[in-house]
């Protein structure tokens, strides 16, 4: 069974660049208020949502596993 992550935007941080919509246009969307959210709050493991996540100027992406809880992106240090 292929890995799954939780992804959740945390809207009081978000800016509403777009960088992850733009770097991962199936996985997230802005709504009317520019504010980003993704598709679905739980998904496969996929290098874009890393990317988009990573790419995030203001690091308002979180990604855990869904199998867990184990922090993917902002890894814990």
């Amino acid at each position: 069974m292929a890995e799954r992550w939780r992804v959740a935007v945390d809207r009081g941080v978000c800016i509403g660049s777009g960088l992850c919509a733009g770097t991962a246009p199936e996985r997230f969307r802005l709504d009317a208020a520019r504010q980003a959210h993704p598709v679905e709050p739980e998904t496969e493991a996929a290098d874009g949502v890393l990317a988009a996540a990573e790419g995030c100027p203001v690091e308002a992406i979180a990604i855990t596993a869904a199998d867990g809880g184990a922090a993917v992106f902002p890894p814990d240090e």
